[in-house]
Protein backbone atom coordinates (compact mmCIF):
# COMPACT_ATOMS: atom_id res chain seq x y z
CA UNK A 1 0.00 0.00 0.00
CA UNK A 2 2.45 2.25 0.96
CA UNK A 3 4.56 1.51 -2.57
CA UNK A 4 1.55 2.22 -4.39
CA UNK A 5 1.14 5.52 -2.41
CA UNK A 6 4.58 6.19 -3.56
CA UNK A 7 4.14 5.77 -6.97
CA UNK A 8 1.48 7.79 -7.29
CA UNK A 9 2.59 10.40 -5.47
CA UNK A 10 6.00 10.12 -7.91
CA UNK A 11 3.51 11.27 -11.06
CA UNK A 12 1.51 13.91 -9.15
CA UNK A 13 4.61 16.56 -10.03
CA UNK A 14 5.12 15.33 -13.66
CA UNK A 15 1.28 15.78 -14.35
CA UNK A 16 0.67 19.02 -12.38
CA UNK A 17 3.37 20.13 -15.59
CA UNK A 18 1.52 18.33 -18.47
CA UNK A 19 -1.47 19.79 -17.50
CA UNK A 20 0.57 23.53 -17.00
CA UNK A 21 1.57 23.16 -20.44
CA UNK A 22 -1.52 22.11 -22.11
CA UNK A 23 -3.81 25.01 -19.86
CA UNK A 24 -1.20 27.52 -21.96
CA UNK A 25 -0.84 26.10 -25.23
CA UNK A 26 -4.66 26.31 -24.60
CA UNK A 27 -4.66 30.44 -23.92
CA UNK A 28 -2.13 31.26 -26.67
CA UNK A 29 -3.67 28.95 -29.54
CA UNK A 30 -7.11 29.76 -29.19
CA UNK A 31 -5.87 33.73 -29.46
CA UNK A 32 -4.02 32.79 -32.60
CA UNK A 33 -4.77 33.52 -36.42
CA UNK A 34 -3.47 30.45 -37.75
CA UNK A 35 -3.11 31.99 -41.35
CA UNK A 36 -1.13 35.10 -39.92
CA UNK A 37 1.19 33.27 -37.86
CA UNK A 38 1.85 31.04 -40.66
CA UNK A 39 2.70 33.91 -42.60
CA UNK A 40 5.50 35.22 -39.94
CA UNK A 41 7.11 31.47 -40.21
CA UNK A 42 7.11 31.61 -43.98
CA UNK A 43 8.25 35.31 -43.87
CA UNK A 44 11.10 35.24 -41.02
CA UNK A 45 14.59 36.17 -42.11
CA UNK A 46 16.29 32.69 -40.97
CA UNK A 47 19.66 33.84 -42.16
CA UNK A 48 20.00 35.41 -38.76
CA UNK A 49 19.92 32.20 -37.16
CA UNK A 50 22.75 31.57 -38.51
CA UNK A 51 24.92 33.78 -36.10
CA UNK A 52 22.86 33.08 -32.98
CA UNK A 53 24.03 29.50 -33.45
CA UNK A 54 27.47 30.02 -33.53
CA UNK A 55 27.26 32.67 -30.31
CA UNK A 56 25.57 30.30 -28.76
CA UNK A 57 28.10 27.33 -29.21
CA UNK A 58 30.87 29.41 -28.83
CA UNK A 59 28.95 30.59 -25.21
CA UNK A 60 28.34 26.71 -24.20
CA UNK A 61 32.28 26.63 -24.79
CA UNK A 62 32.60 29.52 -22.24
CA UNK A 63 30.26 27.69 -19.71
CA UNK A 64 32.62 24.62 -20.34
CA UNK A 65 35.49 26.63 -19.43
CA UNK A 66 33.97 28.20 -16.15
CA UNK A 67 33.04 24.90 -14.93
CA UNK A 68 36.12 23.53 -15.14
CA UNK A 69 37.63 26.69 -13.66
CA UNK A 70 34.98 25.99 -11.17
CA UNK A 71 35.99 22.19 -10.69
CA UNK A 72 39.88 23.75 -9.57
CA UNK A 73 41.25 23.49 -13.14
CA UNK A 74 41.38 19.32 -12.53
CA UNK A 75 39.19 17.79 -15.15
CA UNK A 76 39.52 17.77 -18.85
CA UNK A 77 38.27 20.23 -20.60
CA UNK A 78 36.98 18.02 -23.38
CA UNK A 79 35.14 16.13 -20.93
CA UNK A 80 33.72 19.00 -19.21
CA UNK A 81 32.69 20.43 -22.18
CA UNK A 82 30.76 17.03 -23.43
CA UNK A 83 29.21 16.36 -20.11
CA UNK A 84 27.39 19.63 -19.45
CA UNK A 85 26.25 19.23 -23.02
CA UNK A 86 25.02 16.14 -21.87
CA UNK A 87 23.71 17.55 -19.02
CA UNK A 88 22.16 20.50 -20.76
CA UNK A 89 20.36 18.00 -23.38
CA UNK A 90 18.63 16.25 -20.27
CA UNK A 91 17.06 19.00 -18.75
CA UNK A 92 15.40 20.00 -21.87
CA UNK A 93 13.76 16.14 -22.58
CA UNK A 94 13.39 15.23 -19.00
CA UNK A 95 11.83 16.59 -15.83
CA UNK A 96 13.14 17.83 -13.01
CA UNK A 97 16.37 19.27 -14.05
CA UNK A 98 17.62 15.29 -14.01
CA UNK A 99 20.69 16.74 -16.28
CA UNK A 100 22.63 17.87 -13.04
CA UNK A 101 22.73 14.10 -11.52
CA UNK A 102 24.12 13.10 -14.58
CA UNK A 103 26.86 15.44 -14.61
CA UNK A 104 27.10 14.08 -11.05
CA UNK A 105 27.65 11.17 -11.94
CA UNK A 106 29.74 11.31 -15.08
CA UNK A 107 32.22 13.04 -13.66
CA UNK A 108 32.72 11.14 -10.93
CA UNK A 109 33.83 7.86 -13.33
CA UNK A 110 36.33 7.55 -15.98
CA UNK A 111 39.39 10.08 -16.94
CA UNK A 112 39.87 12.86 -13.91
CA UNK A 113 37.23 11.20 -11.42
CA UNK A 114 36.40 13.63 -8.87
CA UNK A 115 34.07 12.89 -5.78
CA UNK A 116 29.84 13.96 -6.56
CA UNK A 117 29.80 16.15 -3.77
CA UNK A 118 32.42 18.51 -5.10
CA UNK A 119 30.54 18.21 -8.32
CA UNK A 120 27.21 19.04 -6.78
CA UNK A 121 28.93 22.26 -4.77
CA UNK A 122 30.81 23.29 -8.35
CA UNK A 123 27.14 23.08 -9.94
CA UNK A 124 25.45 24.87 -7.69
CA UNK A 125 28.23 27.85 -7.23
CA UNK A 126 27.61 27.95 -11.60
CA UNK A 127 23.83 28.26 -11.29
CA UNK A 128 24.40 31.26 -8.53
CA UNK A 129 26.82 32.69 -10.93
CA UNK A 130 23.78 32.36 -13.40
CA UNK A 131 21.37 33.87 -11.48
CA UNK A 132 23.63 36.93 -10.40
CA UNK A 133 24.16 37.57 -14.53
CA UNK A 134 20.16 36.98 -14.75
CA UNK A 135 19.68 39.56 -12.01
CA UNK A 136 22.30 41.88 -14.30
CA UNK A 137 20.25 41.32 -17.47
CA UNK A 138 17.12 42.47 -15.45
CA UNK A 139 18.27 45.33 -14.19
CA UNK A 140 19.11 46.16 -17.87
CA UNK A 141 15.83 45.63 -18.85
CA UNK A 142 14.89 47.57 -16.06
CA UNK A 143 16.88 50.68 -17.52
CA UNK A 144 15.82 50.04 -20.99
CA UNK A 145 12.02 50.81 -20.08
CA UNK A 146 9.42 49.43 -17.47
CA UNK A 147 8.94 46.41 -16.42
CA UNK A 148 6.03 43.90 -16.40
CA UNK A 149 5.13 43.56 -11.91
CA UNK A 150 5.40 39.96 -12.42
CA UNK A 151 9.18 40.22 -13.72
CA UNK A 152 10.14 42.89 -11.13
CA UNK A 153 8.74 40.64 -8.52
CA UNK A 154 10.43 37.71 -9.49
CA UNK A 155 13.91 39.50 -9.98
CA UNK A 156 13.97 41.00 -6.78
CA UNK A 157 13.20 37.70 -5.01
CA UNK A 158 15.62 35.92 -7.58
CA UNK A 159 18.48 38.80 -6.49
CA UNK A 160 17.70 38.26 -2.34
CA UNK A 161 17.67 34.63 -2.63
CA UNK A 162 21.34 34.75 -5.12
CA UNK A 163 22.80 36.86 -2.57
CA UNK A 164 22.25 35.52 0.08
CA UNK A 165 22.86 31.56 -1.19
CA UNK A 166 26.13 32.93 -2.79
CA UNK A 167 27.31 34.63 0.86
CA UNK A 168 26.39 31.45 2.61
CA UNK A 169 28.52 29.56 -0.07
CA UNK A 170 31.30 31.78 0.68
CA UNK A 171 31.07 31.54 4.58
CA UNK A 172 30.95 28.04 4.46
CA UNK A 173 34.25 27.85 1.92
CA UNK A 174 36.03 30.17 4.65
CA UNK A 175 35.22 28.25 7.55
CA UNK A 176 35.19 24.54 7.12
CA UNK A 177 35.61 24.17 10.82
CA UNK A 178 32.51 25.64 11.80
CA UNK A 179 30.96 23.44 9.23
CA UNK A 180 31.79 20.92 10.30
CA UNK A 181 30.96 21.59 13.88
CA UNK A 182 27.62 22.57 12.78
CA UNK A 183 27.26 18.85 11.17
CA UNK A 184 28.39 17.21 14.62
CA UNK A 185 25.83 19.33 16.23
CA UNK A 186 23.09 18.62 14.00
CA UNK A 187 24.22 15.01 14.13
CA UNK A 188 23.97 14.56 17.51
CA UNK A 189 20.57 16.37 17.91
CA UNK A 190 19.17 13.56 15.43
CA UNK A 191 20.52 10.66 17.20
CA UNK A 192 18.82 11.77 19.91
CA UNK A 193 16.20 10.58 18.06
CA UNK A 194 16.86 7.87 15.62
CA UNK A 195 19.80 6.48 16.77
CA UNK A 196 22.60 6.52 14.19
CA UNK A 197 25.49 5.14 13.92
CA UNK A 198 29.10 6.51 14.35
CA UNK A 199 29.67 5.49 11.04
CA UNK A 200 26.86 7.64 9.06
CA UNK A 201 28.68 10.55 10.83
CA UNK A 202 31.98 9.54 9.32
CA UNK A 203 30.24 8.91 6.01
CA UNK A 204 28.50 13.03 6.34
CA UNK A 205 32.02 14.11 7.24
CA UNK A 206 33.40 12.95 4.28
CA UNK A 207 30.72 14.18 1.66
CA UNK A 208 30.56 17.70 3.31
CA UNK A 209 34.29 18.15 2.75
CA UNK A 210 33.83 16.87 -0.82
CA UNK A 211 31.29 19.80 -1.07
CA UNK A 212 33.43 22.00 0.76
CA UNK A 213 36.29 21.22 -1.90
CA UNK A 214 33.81 22.17 -4.61
CA UNK A 215 33.51 25.83 -2.91
CA UNK A 216 37.32 26.47 -3.62
CA UNK A 217 37.06 29.07 -5.85
CA UNK A 218 35.41 31.03 -4.12
CA UNK A 219 38.76 31.19 -1.79
CA UNK A 220 40.92 32.17 -4.85
CA UNK A 221 40.07 35.60 -6.02
CA UNK A 222 42.30 34.72 -9.22
CA UNK A 223 40.07 31.49 -10.09
CA UNK A 224 36.94 32.78 -8.93
CA UNK A 225 37.52 36.11 -11.11
CA UNK A 226 37.85 33.37 -14.03
CA UNK A 227 34.80 32.12 -13.38
CA UNK A 228 33.12 35.39 -13.29
CA UNK A 229 34.53 36.17 -16.60
CA UNK A 230 33.41 33.44 -18.17
CA UNK A 231 30.02 33.91 -17.19
CA UNK A 232 29.86 37.28 -18.38
CA UNK A 233 31.34 36.10 -22.24
CA UNK A 234 28.48 33.21 -21.97
CA UNK A 235 25.41 35.62 -21.16
CA UNK A 236 27.20 38.53 -23.74
CA UNK A 237 27.12 35.93 -26.43
CA UNK A 238 23.70 34.86 -25.17
CA UNK A 239 22.45 38.47 -25.57
CA UNK A 240 23.74 39.14 -28.93
CA UNK A 241 22.17 35.44 -30.00
CA UNK A 242 18.76 36.63 -28.43
CA UNK A 243 19.15 40.23 -30.60
CA UNK A 244 20.06 38.28 -33.90
CA UNK A 245 16.82 35.81 -33.44
CA UNK A 246 14.37 38.90 -32.78
CA UNK A 247 15.46 40.32 -35.55
CA UNK A 248 14.51 37.41 -37.88
CA UNK A 249 11.50 37.93 -37.10
CA UNK A 250 10.80 41.79 -36.33
CA UNK A 251 13.26 44.42 -38.51
CA UNK A 252 12.96 46.71 -35.94
CA UNK A 253 14.28 44.63 -32.74
CA UNK A 254 15.31 46.29 -29.58
CA UNK A 255 17.73 45.61 -27.05
CA UNK A 256 15.14 46.48 -24.56
CA UNK A 257 13.17 44.12 -26.16
CA UNK A 258 16.04 41.29 -26.19
CA UNK A 259 16.63 42.08 -22.18
CA UNK A 260 12.99 41.70 -21.02
CA UNK A 261 11.95 38.31 -23.27
CA UNK A 262 15.79 36.82 -22.02
CA UNK A 263 15.50 37.76 -18.76
CA UNK A 264 11.34 36.59 -18.67
CA UNK A 265 12.21 33.41 -20.26
CA UNK A 266 14.99 32.33 -18.02
CA UNK A 267 12.94 32.96 -15.01
CA UNK A 268 10.39 30.75 -16.68
CA UNK A 269 12.71 27.79 -16.43
CA UNK A 270 11.40 28.09 -12.21
CA UNK A 271 7.67 27.18 -13.63
CA UNK A 272 6.62 23.42 -13.21
CA UNK A 273 5.96 22.21 -16.75
CA UNK A 274 6.36 19.27 -19.66
CA UNK A 275 9.99 18.33 -20.29
CA UNK A 276 11.59 21.47 -22.02
CA UNK A 277 9.41 23.88 -20.53
CA UNK A 278 7.26 23.61 -23.16
CA UNK A 279 4.33 26.35 -22.27
CA UNK A 280 5.67 28.38 -19.78
CA UNK A 281 9.18 29.38 -21.94
CA UNK A 282 6.81 30.59 -25.04
CA UNK A 283 4.71 32.62 -22.31
CA UNK A 284 6.97 34.20 -20.49
CA UNK A 285 8.24 35.39 -24.68
CA UNK A 286 4.82 36.47 -25.38
CA UNK A 287 4.40 38.38 -22.27
CA UNK A 288 7.68 40.33 -22.74
CA UNK A 289 7.36 41.20 -26.07
CA UNK A 290 3.87 42.09 -25.14
CA UNK A 291 5.19 44.66 -22.57
CA UNK A 292 8.19 45.97 -24.82
CA UNK A 293 5.12 47.38 -27.52
CA UNK A 294 5.06 44.17 -30.01
CA UNK A 295 1.75 43.64 -28.97
CA UNK A 296 -0.08 43.88 -31.93
CA UNK A 297 1.79 41.42 -33.95
CA UNK A 298 0.46 38.74 -31.48
CA UNK A 299 0.66 35.55 -34.13
CA UNK A 300 4.11 37.21 -35.34
CA UNK A 301 5.40 36.89 -31.35
CA UNK A 302 3.67 33.33 -30.72
CA UNK A 303 5.41 32.02 -33.63
CA UNK A 304 9.10 33.39 -32.45
CA UNK A 305 8.57 32.08 -29.62
CA UNK A 306 8.55 28.67 -31.02
CA UNK A 307 10.81 29.36 -32.86
CA UNK A 308 13.42 30.32 -30.77
CA UNK A 309 12.10 27.29 -28.23
CA UNK A 310 12.95 25.38 -31.17
CA UNK A 311 16.67 26.81 -31.34
CA UNK A 312 17.90 26.12 -28.38
CA UNK A 313 16.39 22.49 -28.33
CA UNK A 314 18.56 21.96 -31.78
CA UNK A 315 21.64 23.35 -29.62
CA UNK A 316 21.34 21.27 -26.85
CA UNK A 317 20.08 17.65 -28.29
CA UNK A 318 22.93 18.11 -30.57
CA UNK A 319 25.37 18.77 -28.62
CA UNK A 320 24.17 16.62 -25.89
CA UNK A 321 24.44 13.86 -28.54
CA UNK A 322 28.02 14.32 -29.49
CA UNK A 323 28.77 14.59 -25.85
CA UNK A 324 26.95 11.07 -25.41
CA UNK A 325 29.56 9.81 -27.80
CA UNK A 326 32.52 11.23 -26.73
CA UNK A 327 31.67 9.68 -23.06
CA UNK A 328 30.46 6.11 -24.45
CA UNK A 329 27.57 5.88 -23.08
CA UNK A 330 23.69 6.21 -24.39
CA UNK A 331 21.18 8.67 -22.98
CA UNK A 332 18.95 5.09 -22.18
CA UNK A 333 22.17 3.72 -19.60
CA UNK A 334 22.81 6.86 -18.51
CA UNK A 335 18.83 7.68 -17.23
Amino acid sequence: MTTTAQQNRRWVLPLVGVLITLFIFYLIFTQVNLGAFAAALRQARYIYAVPALLMLLVGLGARALRWRALLGNRFPLIRAFSIMNIAYMMNALLPFRMGEAARAYLVSRGEGALPIFQTVSSIIVERLLDVLALVVVIGLALASGPLPAEIQTAGVFTTIMSVVGFLVLVLLSRQRALAQQMLAVTFRLLSRFAGQKPTLQEKLSRWLNHFLDGLQPLTDPALLFRAVGYTAVSWILSLWAGYFLLGSFFPDATWSATFLYIAASSLAIAVPAAPGNLGPFELSILLALNASGYGDARDTVIAFALFVHGVYLVINVATGLVGLVSEGISLRQLY
